[in-house]
């Protein structure tokens, strides 16, 4: 009796798998390429760089890094970064921090949940200051709050306008109350800076929540934000919880809070860099052209 396995294609490994799946895509690296989480696109993550990381497909807004965000407010070569020596310890000595804390450093690439710095915008000088994202989504501990207020106080003395950028789950519980005392520290300090006669404009990116949008997100002269960006103090599901009742749609997004008065402006990512350049000018005297 003849042996059927004789009449098999041997396998080439050049070739697919026969018993691949139909339709099956063969799988890319994924520091080479990313989905949308709104349209399902697979974008190459060079192609999303270049276009602001909004995906070209359906203008969903991914989120952008601190040191990303001021390099392109900034002019060319004019970002000096300040107070990088400030990073967070472990005073409570919460279990796990320090390991989440090393974690969230390697993953962000930053020290810290915050940039600050001195630059210029369309050849005016300013101080800026982004939170990123990537280091525990942003959260205000003591380091953050002492680089912010230390910005806030600089700029004062030297009579700087500050754009920020924030990005924040809100106070980090793993520093307790000295994560809470910082709203009422960068809060003296954004009073100081505005006593002086000095512009304050921030941007609130998604999400900004928590103490951060309770002290210096929304202490501004100008508040501007992206489209979609979640604005709030709790998050939505929460209050849901708690009231036990439905929101209206579009609820502590952008275009909502534009429309009851909570943002003075909703700035497209690729018009925001103008925007900003035209306030400083206005606040200076200039051309708003």
């Amino acid at each position: 009796m003849l042996n059927k396995a004789l009449f098999k294609k041997p396998h080439n490994p050049l070739e697919s798998d026969p018993g691949q799946e139909e339709g099956k895509k063969p799988a890319v690296p994924g520091e080479l390429c990313v989905k949308c989480p709104a349209c399902g696109a697979l974008l190459f993550q060079d192609e999303l760089i270049e276009n602001e990381r909004i995906c070209p497909r359906c203008g969903e807004y991914f989120r952008m890094g601190a040191r990303e965000r001021l390099l392109r407010l900034a002019d060319e070569g004019s970002f000096t970064e300040l107070f990088s020596e400030i990073v967070s310890g472990d005073p409570l000595e919460f279990p796990d921090y320090r390991a989440k804390l090393v974690k969230a450093a390697q993953e962000s690439g930053e020290r810290e949940a915050v940039v600050c710095g001195r630059g210029r915008v369309d050849g005016m000088p300013a101080a800026l200051f982004a939170m990123d994202p990537g280091f525990m989504l942003g959260s205000m501990g003591t380091a953050l709050g002492e680089k912010v207020t230390l910005l806030f106080e600089l700029a004062a003395k030297e009579s700087l306008p500050i754009v920020g950028f924030t990005v924040s789950g809100g106070a980090r519980m793993q520093e307790g109350i000295l994560s809470l005392m910082q709203m009422a520290k960068t809060s003296g300090a954004v009073r100081l800076h505005s006593d002086a006669g000095n512009l304050y404009i921030c941007v609130l990116t998604d999400p900004t929540t928590g103490g951060v949008t309770a002290s210096f997100a929304m202490e501004a002269d100008i508040i501007l934000a992206e489209p979609r960006a979640l604005v709030g103090f709790a998050g939505p599901r929460v209050i849901e919880q708690t009231i036990r009742q439905k929101l209206p749609e579009g609820f502590q997004r952008a275009e909502f809070l534009l429309e009851k008065g909570f943002v003075d402006a909703v700035v497209p990512r690729s018009e925001l860099r103008r925007t900003v350049a035209r306030l400083i000018s206005l606040h200076e005297g200039g051309s708003a052209l």
